[in-house]
Formats: structure tokens, sequence, C-alpha cells
């Protein structure tokens, strides 16, 4: 499980955002540790429109990686994360409503794949706010086997050879929204997934998230 909170669907999410026009749309994240560009996919559009919205409020502005896994995902978007105390755990903070399941099949979760985390409510709707990046492993046997007992259906050979070529997390497809990718920075993605973390996968300094800006590509 990516991301534990308590469960509560806000049915009115697409009166409450605006949707932005049919274009591609990328964002550039600012850290204390070097910039990140994502590239945000039109075929997700509740989830691009959120996450463009909340960038463009400056929610992410102050929040921190609060949860960084190697080989696996560095996670961000807790709105307690900005003024938590060193010791504190994170990664229950969300924003009172969830954003609908989204499946694309040709959105997966490869290397730089950009995803929302959730709790595991059966609707597989995901966190308003908080997001994930994969850095994750080459695909192995026990990867696949893994998705097949996770998901009930066996990786399709072309994402096979993309995993086996870039590297991901395929246990996770079918089961979290996947909405964009990293398209510069993955150098800075890498860096921080490499950090000292404590036994809650908090990285022992704190990296920040500094400014989040939205580009029509």
């Amino acid at each position: 499980m990516i991301f534990k909170t308590s469960f509560a669907i806000l049915l009115s999410l697409c009166l409450n955002i605006q949707h932005t026009s049919a274009q591609t749309y990328q964002v550039k994240i600012k850290t204390t540790m070097g910039d990140i560009v994502l590239s945000l996919s039109d075929s997700t559009p509740l989830h691009r429109d959120n996450f463009i919205k909340l960038c463009k409020d400056n929610f992410f502005d102050s929040t921190l990686f609060h949860r960084v896994i190697n080989h696996f995902v560095i996670q961000a978007g807790d709105p307690d994360s900005k003024r938590a105390k060193d010791t504190a755990t994170l990664g229950d903070g969300d924003l009172g409503y969830k954003v609908p399941f989204e499946y694309r099949e040709t959105l997966f979760h490869k290397r730089g794949a950009l995803g929302m985390a959730r709790d595991d409510n059966p609707e597989k709707a995901s966190s308003a706010c908080q997001f994930y990046i994969v850095t994750g492993r080459l695909g192995h046997d026990s990867l696949y086997t893994k998705a097949l007992n996770r998901t009930g259906k066996e990786v399709p050979q072309w994402k096979k050879e993309v995993y086996n070529k870039i590297g991901g997390a395929p246990h996770l497809d079918t089961r979290y929204t996947v909405f964009g990718e990293v398209v510069k920075g993955m150098d800075i993605v890498d860096r921080i997934s490499v950090v000292k973390t404590n036994e809650k996968d908090r990285p022992l300094k704190n990296i920040k998230i500094i400014k989040t800006t939205v580009y029509k590509k």
C-alpha cells in the first residue's frame, strides 16, 4: 500500500475543479536538491486537472518528500509535512476528497512514472494530494510473479520489455493511477531516492519542494 488515510469520497470533485483544455501540460518542481520536470497525461484529465489546480494554488510549496524507498518510489504532497517536526511520522495528511481511479493501459509504473497515492479503498480512488515518482528495479521474474499475485493478470510482453530495459514497479499496475512521467531531472529523483532514511522511510534530512510551476507544452 502506498498511502494510508481515512476513506472519504467527494462526489462533487468534478464540480470543484476547473477543467483545463485538452492540451499537454508540464510542471516543474523546484526542490532543495534540484529541479524535476513532469509531463501530465491528457488521458487522465481528473488527475491532471487536480494536480494543476494544486500547483497553481501553491499547495505543494514547503511540503516534503516524506517517504523514500530506494529502488521503489519517492513520495511527497502530505500537507502535514509543511510544519512537521523532524521526528514526526508523515503520510496520513490529505485534503478531504479523493480523485476517481483513471486506469489507462498505456500509463504504467515504469521508471520515472508519476502516480497518485491512495489508501485501500475498493474504488482505487486516489489521494487528493500525495503523489509518487517510480524509481523501481529492472524487471525480473520475482517482480512479474508479484505483479501476477497482486493483480491476477500476467504482465504483457510489451510492458516486460520496457521494465527489463529501464526498470519500474509492475506490481503496482492496475492498482494505482499513473497520470504522467518525469521528462527532465530524473538524476534529481535518483539523488533523492538514495538519501538516508529512518525506520518509517522518512529522510533524515528534509527534502523540500520550494515551488511548482505549470507550463503549457
